[in-house]
């Protein structure tokens, strides 16, 4: 194009990618017709047992001033209260200010976290979050990703192990696939990487998002949330930086307020890189948060989270099975279900042409490869989950019923012929 030489190349990727298809096909933001099971942000609006929405905050004078590049104190504080509250009674060593900085979101949290490794060679997992493609790309060649399988501990661990990896970038739960690893193979891995001294950069984004099944083997909320945070021995010693914030578990995506966990010193770097990198979060918004991360807001906020997005987990889940999609891994957390097309009929079976064919039925999905991370494009494995679907119950109960009527309604007339 004549004079756009001095721009790169910058192809759409992930939900860029998934939006630009359904807008050829007449998509809007909030258009009643659309179902729009790809979206990567939770519902909103009220829930059953969860506190009134924060709706208004009254500006302070200062709030019009630079804040401090890592957050405010207050609020640091008040992060570190809440991990050391839900994931670190009795252990002597504890979270402080000094070991959070406050970010304007996740992807910038993941951000400061990959700009502050040293040169490295660093994990990532397959299938996992699309940002962390272009991440991890923009910091090569001093970083050099490579991809490891994970979908166990003990095969993770050996392979980090034999690849000889300094970091390690996941997200738990796993978006796209609802995997979750919690428990004792959590903690195997927490040890097993800070023993090695490899930095485990944990993106625990959907960590409130956790079902569980009971006698019946039927899904519901679980007791409480999982974070490595629970599982870290010396809070200023053990590598590990944990990525968070309100977007997905207290439901406020559009504060774009997030915050990352770790040893001091890390904390510290990350704020020498936020300096270059984005210059700190809002001062209003933080003020905002500090309400949302009140304990009893934030207990019954997730609480109540848990219970609704369990029901609608459900839902997705017998939905999309009722419609001939293979459902692989049964999803533990997200708000996500990951679809193999293996039964479908012939047309549908390449999530290229499902996506398609799922537009003309006013559905929004998102096609597997989006997730099939390849940062430089180094990889030679040739896995691109061509064949997979995420499906996403991030909307409100009876969009998501009616998504699902309408993807079994599709395929059934496919099968017809």
């Amino acid at each position: 194009m004549v004079g756009v030489t001095y721009l790169r190349d910058v192809p759409l990727a992930g939900m860029n990618f998934v939006l630009s298809g359904a807008a050829a096909r007449g998509f809007t933001p909030g258009d009643p017709e659309w179902i729009n099971l790809g979206q990567g942000q939770p519902e909103i609006g009220a829930l059953p047992g969860a506190p009134e929405r924060i709706s208004s905050i009254t500006l302070d004078p200062n709030d019009h001033m630079y804040g401090p590049v890592n957050g405010l104190p207050e609020l640091r504080q008040a992060i570190a209260d809440h991990y050391n509250r839900t994931y670190r009674s009795g252990r002597s060593s504890r979270y402080t200010a000094a070991n959070v900085a406050v970010v304007g979101g996740g992807r910038p949290g993941v951000n400061r976290a990959i700009a502050a490794l040293g040169a490295a060679d660093i994990g990532y997992l397959l299938p996992d979050y699309a940002a962390y493609e272009d991440i991890l790309a923009g910091n090569m060649p001093r970083l050099r990703p490579l991809a490891v399988p994970g979908d166990d501990v003990d095969t993770l661990v050996k392979a980090v192990a034999d690849a000889g990896l300094s970091a390690l970038l996941m997200s738990n739960p796993r978006n796209p696939t609802g995997r979750v690893i919690r428990g004792a193979e959590l903690a195997r891995l927490v040890e097993a990487l800070s023993d090695r001294g490899t930095a485990l950069l944990a993106d625990e984004f959907y960590s409130h998002y956790i079902y569980e099944q009971d006698a019946d083997g039927r899904f519901g909320p679980a007791a409480g949330p999982v974070s490595a945070a629970a599982h870290v021995r010396d809070v200023d010693a053990d590598p590990v930086l944990i990525v968070d914030g309100l977007t997905k578990n207290l439901r406020y995506p559009g504060w774009r307020l997030g915050w990352v966990l770790g040893p001091a010193d890390a904390i510290a770097v990350l704020e020498r890189i936020g300096q270059a990198m984005d210059g700190g979060p809002s001062r209003p918004v933080q003020r905002a948060a500090l309400a949302a991360m009140e304990p009893d807001y934030l207990r019954r906020e997730t609480s109540a989270v848990r219970a609704a997005f369990a029901a609608k987990r459900t839902m997705a889940v017998e939905g999309l099975r009722a419609a001939g999609i293979r459902i692989d891994p049964e999803p533990t957390g997200t708000f996500y279900v990951w679809g193999s097309l293996a039964d479908m009929p012939t047309p549908l079976r390449t999530a290229d042409a499902f996506f398609s064919a799922a537009l003309d039925h006013r559905v929004i999905t998102v096609p597997g490869h989006v997730f099939a991370l390849d940062p430089g494009a180094m990889r030679t494995d040739g896995e691109r989950f061509d064949g997979w679907m995420r499906f996403s119950y991030g909307p409100p109960a009876d969009a998501v019923a009616t998504g699902m009527t309408r993807l079994r309604d599709m395929v059934e007339a496919h099968r017809r012929g």
